[in-house]
């Protein structure tokens, strides 16, 4: 602990805080490292989430080179929907030194496979935080679908948002 710090703490009673990131495992099925070049390539990542039973909203690290470093389950929701902020998505990024992310969530019910008004929304807030913190978000995949097997880029189809 730095003297400042212990000056800090012990003047006024403050807590001190240390963060940390815990390595919780990889595993063995997929390769460390893998680069992400297009949105399908997450897939093998977030296979899972085709068929989990309640909305789950997860962040995928990417470092310079867009290979994956790690996961993280920003929100885990109900049938129809899950509650998201800026703050958290890019809590664990800034821990993960993540360069930039991929961000990702499933429709379990089995609804049409399009974004709703909320998902755009919700994208558009995180392109903005974002670019405000240096940290850039790639695409918001959505999976699920009629069949359990669809996929959908909210980049692909709204680019406009990223602009």
């Amino acid at each position: 602990m730095d003297t400042a710090s212990l000056a800090l703490q012990m003047s006024y009673g403050l807590p001190l805080f240390k963060l940390f990131l815990v390595k919780e495992g990889a595993s063995p099925d997929i390769p460390l490292r893998v680069r992400i070049g297009a949105p399908e390539d997450v897939l093998d990542f977030i296979r899972p989430l085709f068929h989990a039973a309640e909305e789950h909203f997860i962040t995928l690290h990417l470092n310079a080179r867009n290979e994956v470093t790690g996961v993280h389950e920003v929100s885990h929701g109900t049938l129809s929907s899950s509650l998201v902020h800026p703050r958290e998505v890019y809590k664990a990024a800034f821990i993960a030194n993540s360069h930039s992310l991929m961000v990702c969530h499933n429709h379990p019910s089995g609804a049409r496979l399009s974004p709703s008004q909320e998902d755009l929304a919700t994208t558009t807030n995180l392109i903005e935080a974002g670019v405000i913190l240096g940290v850039s978000l790639l695409d918001h995949i959505i999976v699920g679908g009629p069949d359990r097997r669809d996929w959908y880029s909210i980049r692909e189809h709204y680019p406009e948002l990223w602009l």
